[in-house]
């Protein structure tokens, strides 16, 4: 996990992580790596993200590279202090920022209420021609793109929806560039499509939010922890269109996700009675790391804080969660699974029928 030759920050195990976006949100997967990194006895070998779980992941590689563990540690913290130090863009520009990494919630200030018009009854194309994306200045700023694709130790998988084919994309850390995580965050209804080669891609969340295939085709690692900011359940009936279009964001987000859950567990099961070869099939062993309940405690007007504050108040949950998750689960890492598949992807482990 380091640029030493001797790799002296070596975990005792090792796991992939599986990182999903969502917005600001991220900041919870930010205290997941650093506590991750600080307890020392884990060996990252692959990450696998989608948004901000992706420029999680190019952050740590880039820190990785220029000073290990620690460097890792330091480069997760500045590039969230400058999500929330981002100030020296014009005010719809600055809305635009907000947008993305707080999510679909607006508040009433004028400059959020015109954004939040335009977004709807007009595409970025007609109100943003000159395609000016804070986000690519941000990123190009804070991440050393070169140094990504140099870092060895880390193998990193992003996603992003080619729109002109509806399939996924995937993309390594031999070619990222900073287009590659743009357009694996790129809301169609905030951006215009960020075309690479001539194709154009939106938010990778749509088809993979994350991406957990690509761990089973190019690592040999059966532990893959997902951290998890999207609340699968949410209990009470959306009313005004912004809860409704902040619950369905959750619900298209999380698609992808399941059906791969159910994937696994229906592989798993037929590896584990002897229908396919372990030779020939991978048999993953689940983890995941859940902000779940933390997260879905905040209310909308919280979730709409970049703040500095409340981006640690997010670390520290993350942090708070990862050290629990590893006290009662360290164990388990490279003998078994600690997520149960079926209560992940069905409810209450069975499937739910309504009443006749």
């Amino acid at each position: 996990m380091t640029h030493e030759k001797d790799d002296p920050w070596r975990g005792e195990k090792k796991i992939s992580l599986a990182l999903q976006g969502g917005g600001s949100h991220g900041a919870f997967t930010w205290g997941v790596l650093d506590e991750i990194l600080a307890d020392g006895r884990l060996d990252i070998e692959a990450v696998t993200g989608t948004s901000a779980g992706a420029m999680n992941a190019v952050v740590l590689a880039q820190g990785l590279m220029e000073g290990g563990r620690e460097g890792a540690r330091r480069h997760l913290e500045d590039f969230w202090l400058s999500v929330s130090e981002e100030s020296a863009l014009s005010a719809p520009l600055r809305a635009i920022v907000d947008r993305y990494f707080k999510g679909w919630n607006m508040d009433g200030s004028p400059v959020q209420v015109w954004l939040d018009f335009v977004t709807h009854y007009a595409s970025p194309y007609e109100f943003n021609p000159l395609n000016i994306n804070p986000l690519r200045d941000h990123l190009l700023r804070m991440v050393d793109f070169e140094k990504v694709r140099a870092c060895k130790y880390l193998k990193i998988f992003v996603a992003a929806t080619d729109v002109n084919t509806g399939h996924i994309a995937i993309f390594e850390r031999p070619h990222l560039t900073a287009d590659h995580v743009l357009a694996s965050a790129c809301l169609p209804f905030v951006f215009q499509a960020v075309e690479i080669e001539g194709t154009p891609y939106w938010d990778g969340g749509y088809l993979g939010n994350p991406a957990i295939f690509p761990l089973f085709y190019k690592t040999a690692c059966p532990d893959i922890v997902i951290v998890q900011v999207n609340p699968l359940q949410r209990d009470g009936t959306p009313r005004t269109a912004r809860e409704i279009q902040n619950r369905l964001n959750e619900i298209t987000f999380n698609g992808a996700l399941l059906g791969e859950l159910r994937a696994i567990d229906f592989v798993n099961r037929l590896v584990d009675s002897g229908k396919l070869s372990r030779e020939d099939y991978m048999r993953p062993f689940m983890h995941r790391i859940d902000g779940e309940e933390p997260l879905k405690a905040f209310s909308s007007a919280s979730r709409m804080s970049a703040a500095w504050p409340f981006l640690q108040q997010l670390r520290d949950i993350g942090k708070a969660s990862a050290k629990a998750w590893l006290a009662t689960n360290y164990d388990a890492i490279g003998e078994r699974g600690t997520l149960d598949l079926r209560m992940a992807y069905q409810a209450n482990g069975k499937p739910r029928h309504p009443s006749p």
